[in-house]
């Protein structure tokens, strides 16, 4: 699948850099926290999100002012500048009535523009989102904010492996050790420190709370139910206030979903349903005669699956390690006819094995 990149002008002449990818009605997806148009393209964090958003949309997204491929020298990295520009993406794109997708710190953004412009938003989608930035939360929340912005300042571009543990634990607490890297690489390359410091400030003064009750379009709120960025009360305070707000939690804690957890499957699932859309990728039904070509190690293998052990769970309560595990794993995945864990999953508890 291919993104072509253009640019844009805001308001106050600032350049935006806009990516487009995929066909069919459009999808615009607002800017969250540090992207790069071209390197997270390519990024085991972020490019299974773009890819399943381009598979039956044209997806319109874009680099928030201050990094990836916008411009990185501005002055005003407000709330409101955030807003404009998302407006400005928008009429650039020439686009009437479309679906609009708010992650994290872009959720605010988009309830601002569906409360400005009711009349152009089809639906909302926001996942991980608040409606209270960090130093609206209290004081404890407030002292952490601070904390964070003096290790950017600090450690954006050394290579120290603590620092990136400590924005990977954040973000991503239970991904590979790839995945973290990539993260750690991503952050480095969408900006400076100082800038970095400056944007993360900003997410601090973030409060829509008083504008939710004026959101009159369709919305879901999905937001993982251990999320280790964003509490799942912001989840709550968003579609508590919104007017019919649907409302979903996953069992993970992850902010950034990763491919390969359940959570992911259940992500597009709930997306495709709310859109009214199919999901061509979606688990289809294991044949009965499949579940008893498995092996009894197989079959208890799978039961500790449906119950959300993960391999070293597994490997230590059957004495077994690890990689015998993920070999066993091997073998139920094709038995079966399935390519993930969500899948195994599906088919397990279809079959009755989570009890």
């Amino acid at each position: 699948m291919q993104q072509t990149i253009r640019f844009v002008k805001a308001l106050d002449g600032v350049r935006l850099a806009v990516g487009v990818s995929g066909t069919g009605a459009p999808l615009v997806k607002s800017a969250n926290w540090l992207s790069h148009l071209e390197f997270d393209w390519q990024s085991p964090v972020w490019r299974h999100w773009f890819q399943f958003f381009s598979e039956r949309h044209q997806l319109i997204r874009y680099d928030p002012r201050g990094c990836g491929l916008s411009d990185w020298e501005v002055d005003d990295l407000s709330q409101q500048a955030q807003l404009a520009d998302l407006e400005a993406v928008i009429d650039a794109s020439g686009l009437d009535r479309f679906p609009l997708l708010g992650i994290s710190q872009g959720g605010a953004t988009c309830i601002e523009y569906a409360v400005r412009h009711p009349e152009r938003v089809t639906k909302l989608v926001l996942y991980g989102a608040y409606a209270e930035g960090w130093a609206e939360r209290g004081e404890e929340s407030k002292r952490a904010g601070m904390a964070l912005i003096e290790l950017i300042r600090q450690g954006w571009w050394q290579d120290n492996p603590a620092f990136r543990q400590l924005f990977g634990s954040l973000f991503i607490p239970d991904a590979s050790p790839d995945q973290v890297r990539w993260f750690s690489d991503l952050m480095r390359t969408t900006t400076r420190p100082s800038i970095a410091a400056r944007i993360f400030e900003s997410f601090g003064s973030i409060n829509v709370r008083s504008i939710l009750s004026a959101v009159r379009v369709p919305t879901i709120v999905i937001h993982a139910r251990g999320d280790a960025r964003i509490p799942l009360d912001q989840g709550r305070l968003l579609a508590t206030e919104i007017p019919n707000a649907h409302f979903v939690t996953l069992e993970g804690r992850n902010h950034i979903l990763i491919e390969e957890e359940p959570a992911w499957d259940r992500f597009r699932e709930t997306f495709n349903d709310f859109l009214g859309i199919a999901d061509a990728n979606a688990p289809k039904s294991v044949s009965a005669a499949r579940i008893d070509g498995l092996t009894a190690r197989e079959s208890d293998i799978l039961h500790l699956v449906a119950r959300r052990h993960g391999n070293a769970a597994i490997a230590k309560q059957l004495f077994i390690s690890e990689k015998t595990v993920r070999n066993h794993l091997t073998s139920i995945f094709e038995k079966l006819g399935v390519d993930s864990r969500a899948k195994a999953i599906v088919a397990a508890r279809d079959h009755g094995f989570e009890r």
